[in-house]
């Protein structure tokens, strides 16, 4: 069980290490074709937690504990 925590802890990482490269280099470069629209997904996103108020923060904070845990 320790191995398969393992595996999606290391999958998680490298997902969240993807989801920085794809904004930064949306932020650099715009839409590339690698990575997609990232940077825009993420703007939606927030908008979207915006629109939310007081349940917005909470889920975000919820999200940033979970991403702070793995290392990032």
């Amino acid at each position: 069980m320790g191995k398969i925590k393992g595996w999606i802890g290391e999958l998680t990482d490298i997902a969240v290490a993807l989801v920085a490269l794809g904004v930064a280099a949306g932020v650099v470069f715009g839409d590339v074709p690698f990575v997609g629209a990232v940077l825009g997904n993420l703007i939606d996103l927030i908008n979207s937690l915006g629109d939310n108020g007081v349940v917005g923060i909470i889920v975000l904070a919820i999200l940033s504990g979970m991403y702070g845990r793995s290392g990032m």
